[in-house]
């Protein structure tokens, strides 16, 4: 697995590029009219579309009809010399269609006690939470 980073701009705006030619923008969101996300808010949507893959393949596979699929994460940050790396991350999956809630929340377990490549990496020093709901009603 290979990305490439170039700078597109004077200040800090980067584009990633991975071998596929697909890309997103990076850039230092402290900044005014930044047009990228924030490294840090790279890493929390990682977390949500790692385990969002995980959490609808394993649905699907179970054949849940899934109408609606939204994930919300949120990241604490802690300050360690001059650095501020997450303490915690909660991820809240937000489901809707005709899905058995066992199977949702035991797919999230899955995800991220198994599968999620991304929430792995960083479970060492991260501690991540989840949260399930299903047609809006807390599993």
């Amino acid at each position: 697995m290979k990305i490439t980073l170039n700078r597109i701009n004077d200040d800090f705006l980067f584009e990633c590029t991975n071998s596929q030619g697909n890309s997103i923008l990076l850039d230092n969101t402290s900044q005014p009219g930044a047009k990228g996300v924030s490294p840090m808010e790279s890493v929390l949507m990682a977390v949500a579309g790692c385990s969002g893959i995980d959490v609808v393949s394993i649905l699907k596979k179970q054949r849940q009809e899934i109408t609606g699929f939204q994930a919300e994460v949120e990241g604490e940050r802690i300050p360690v010399d001059d650095a501020k790396p997450f303490k915690s991350i909660m991820v809240k999956f937000l489901l809707q269609g005709n899905i058995d809630p066992k199977k949702a929340l035991k797919a999230a377990q899955l995800s991220f006690e198994k599968y999620c490549s991304v929430s792995k990496t960083l479970e060492p020093n991260v501690e991540i939470g989840y949260e399930v709901f299903v047609n809006g009603d807390k599993v």
